[in-house]
C-alpha cells in the first residue's frame, strides 16, 4: 500500500448525497481483476453514454476535473453494497482522498485497507468546499495527514479527525498483513505466555 502523508491536488466537486457503489462501479464490472486497470469502470455508466461516449455534464469528463486526485462528495458516500472494487476504481483512476460529511461505514473500512483516505467534514464545510469548487473548477485542496487538516490555498484550515491507529498505518503505507507482520514478537511473546 503506498504511504499518504500530504495531498495536494485538483478537487472534484460531486454534491450529490446517497452515492452507492453500484454508481461507482457497476457491478457487470466487478469481475474485472483490479491488476487489470479499473480506471474506465468508475462512474461508468455516468461518465459515458450507451455508445462509450463521454457525457460532457458529467463531473469528471469536466476539463478541469479530469485529473482530479481528490473527490468532494455529499453525505453517505459509498453506501450499498460492499464492493471493494469501487475502492480499486477510485484509486486507479487517481483519487487519493474522498472528503465528504459521512461514508458509508463498510465502504470507509475498505477505503482504509487499501490506502484511500476517507475525510468525514462538518456539513457546513463540505458545502463551503463544494461551493468553492463549483465556482473555480481546477482548484487545488490539500489534504494533510500528518497535521490533521484540509487546507485550502487561501490559508483557510478545516481539521479532521481520524482513528490513530488508521492514520499510522496510512502514513506509513502498512495494510492490516504489514501491520501484523511488524508484530511477530509481541505476536509470539503472546503466545508463549499462553500456550495451547
Amino acid at each position: 500500500m503506498r504511504a499518504f502523508t500530504r495531498l495536494t491536488a485538483v478537487a472534484a466537486a460531486l454534491p450529490e448525497a446517497d452515492i452507492d457503489t453500484d454508481r461507482i462501479i457497476p457491478a457487470r464490472f466487478v469481475d474485472r481483476r483490479p491488476q487489470d486497470g479499473l480506471a474506465d469502470c468508475l462512474f461508468h455508466d455516468e461518465r459515458f453514454d450507451g455508445a462509450g461516449q463521454e457525457r460532457a455534464d458529467f463531473a469528471l469528463n469536466r476539463p478541469a476535473w479530469r485529473d482530479a486526485g481528490i473527490l468532494v462528495a455529499g453525505a453517505n458516500f459509498g453506501c450499498g453494497s460492499s464492493r471493494e472494487h469501487a475502492i480499486f476504481a477510485l484509486l486507479d483512476y487517481g483519487i487519493r482522498a474522498v472528503l465528504s460529511p459521512g461514508a458509508s461505514e463498510i465502504f470507509a473500512n475498505n477505503a482504509f485497507e487499501n490506502g484511500l483516505l476517507m475525510v468525514t467534514l462538518p456539513p457546513d464545510t463540505v458545502a463551503r468546499l463544494l461551493t468553492l469548487l463549483q465556482a473555480r473548477p481546477g482548484h487545488r485542496l490539500t489534504v494533510d495527514l500528518e497535521r490533521q487538516v484540509v487546507a485550502d490555498s487561501d490559508g483557510t484550515e478545516a481539521p479532521f479527525a481520524i482513528d490513530p491507529r488508521r492514520r499510522r498505518c496510512l502514513l506509513e503505507g502498512l495494510d492490516t498483513l504489514s501491520l501484523t507482520l511488524r508484530m511477530t514478537d509481541r505476536i509470539a511473546a503472546f503466545e508463549a505466555r499462553h500456550p495451547g
